[in-house]
């Protein structure tokens, strides 16, 4: 009798449930959007809905397992993962109080009040966590204090948004370490709370709960959710985590050493490295707990590369969408094969959209294109879409060699997965630019596998996620670096480094408009 495991995944702008066999086939998923709310006279805010959006997650399960076509006992387990960074919080009886999606970004005073008010603290704080201010939950469980009291006197715990679809399916509230380290109220060593970091901002330090490691049995479906979600009572519940980091368990990316870059809307660079590791002093890069125990994840962050992509697109590739509907293919094919012809270094076009990543003051040059010419055979959408593709490596080129330069880890390889990793030439690119040997696996659905593979775990179906990722990730294309556009390369990025200070200076001298801040910048 086939058995089967459930992956729920929270994402910013969906929320799916995902099927899987124990052998890591896909047998169906179902999705169903989700938005978040701004709350009335609170710039940037973003609430996270509990109430609608437990409804949407019912759904998904339910017609997840509808299309399967499945007795729902015969769903070993279910497990989730998530957004990052988006919190829950609860009351004594751990009913919802308070939650916000991951791109809440309403305190950005509460940030500018601790740097000021609070001297090194976010240094000493980074140190242990790996985390700044700016995407943490301090700030916002400040806000909370300062603006909504009668909310807060009642908070008694604090979960993330994997956390609560587990905890709404199990009766369990509990965090794992790569979510629960996203708040930066976290050590990466002891991979648990550090409520003296509460405490020493004045914020409630008795209300975190219980880290369990990904993977860890919480419960049983309960009769409840058993009832509103279709699923039975002898499903077991599964600690799951955090999407990137479940994400790279299910690119194979589960050793110390390893490397991925996954290309989505943002890119994501990430390398594993030991837990005992201390993130670097300059506060360049991200580091978060991984999935993997004894792990921690150096992450360096390149902003809208594939939503730079999706408006170029649409803003000026009219004649190749027309090409791409009349060929029955997609339009990225069509700019592709065209940039295909344009040589490496795209004639020394600059695209200025995200800067490297600047973790402890982090901000963008507003966006634009140096370097074009008046020669339309050169200065064309074909060499300006090449020299994007091209930028998008570079930037996370420069972010990994930050990483290597205060981990120490060396490497000869990265995965890359994501949508971006569909195409051939920007695979290469990658490969060309950073001068590593690029590897693409045969996987549509990195996260929600990782979090089957957390089930499976918490099922007794595989050992560990290590063991796990090793029998079922599989390879289906390598890129060699070709080292002649590699020196072309090289060149190319010392330039657009040296571009991209000037383009800041433009933002601080109030000139041009900054593409993205960071909170309390």
């Amino acid at each position: 009798m086939t058995k089967y495991l459930m992956a729920i995944d929270a994402g910013t702008g969906s929320i799916r449930a995902v099927i899987f066999d124990t052998k890591a086939n896909q047998i169906a998923v179902a999705q169903e959007e989700w938005t978040h709310i701004a709350e009335e006279n609170v710039p940037n805010s973003m609430t996270f809905d509990c109430k609608n959006n437990w409804s949407l997650v019912l759904t998904c399960i339910k017609k997840a397992i509808q299309k399967a076509a499945i007795n729902p006992e015969d769903i070993l387990g279910v497990s989730a993962t998530s957004m990052r960074e988006g919190i829950v919080l609860y009351d004594n009886e751990g009913k919802e109080l308070w939650a916000v999606a991951n791109v809440d970004a309403r305190a950005q005073k509460e940030v500018r009040y601790l740097k000021e008010n609070f001297a090194e603290l976010e240094e000493e704080f980074y140190a242990i966590s790996g985390q700044t201010f700016a995407l943490g939950s301090l700030p916002r469980l400040l806000w909370l204090k300062n603006n909504r009291p009668q909310i807060y006197k009642k908070v008694a715990r604090i979960s993330m948004i994997g956390d609560w679809i587990l905890a709404r399916l199990s009766g369990v509230i509990a965090s794992d370490p790569s979510n629960g380290g996203t708040t930066g109220i976290f050590s990466l060593k002891k991979r648990d709370w550090m409520p003296q970091m509460a405490a020493k901002v004045g914020i409630k330090d008795r209300i975190f709960p219980k880290v369990l490691e990904v993977g860890s049995f919480m419960g049983f479906v309960t009769q409840e959710a058993s009832e509103s979600s279709g699923l039975s009572t002898t499903t077991k519940v599964i600690m799951g985590g955090g999407d990137v980091q479940l994400g790279a368990a299910g690119l194979g990316v589960v050793k110390a050493g390893q490397v991925a870059i996954l290309g989505g809307s943002f890119w994501q660079q990430v390398v594993n490295i030991k837990s005992d590791v201390t993130p670097p002093k300059d506060m360049s890069v991200r580091v978060n707990p991984h999935v993997i125990t004894g792990l921690s994840q150096a992450e360096g962050i390149t902003f809208f590369s594939g939503l730079v992509m999706r408006w170029f697109r649409d803003a000026f590739c009219e004649i190749e969408k027309a090409e791409a509907k009349e060929k029955n293919c997609d339009v990225y094919e069509i700019l592709e094969q065209k940039a295909q012809k344009i040589p490496a270094g795209s004639y020394d076009i600059l695209p200025i959209f995200s800067d490297t990543m600047k973790y402890k003051k982090w901000y963008h040059a507003a966006p634009s294109f140096l370097n074009l010419g008046l020669d339309a055979d050169k200065y064309n959408r074909a060499s300006m879409f090449r020299s994007l593709e091209e930028n998008a490596a570079i930037v996370s080129s420069i972010n990994l060699e930050k990483i290597k330069e205060f981990s120490g880890v060396e490497f000869d390889e990265i995965v890359f997965a994501g949508g971006a990793s569909k195409g051939k030439l920007w695979s290469q690119i990658v490969a060309d630019v950073t001068g590593y040997r690029v590897k693409i696996p045969r996987v549509t659905e990195a996260t929600a596998l990782g979090a089957a593979m957390a089930a499976g775990v918490g099922c007794g179906i595989y050992e560990n996620l290590a063991s796990a990722a090793k029998e079922l990730v599989v390879w289906d294309k390598t890129y060699e670096p070709n080292l002649e556009n590699k020196k072309v390369y090289d060149k190319l990025k010392i330039k657009w480094q040296q571009a991209y200070e000037v383009q800041l200076k433009l933002v601080d001298d109030n000139i041009t408009t900054s593409m993205w801040k960071a909170p309390g910048l």
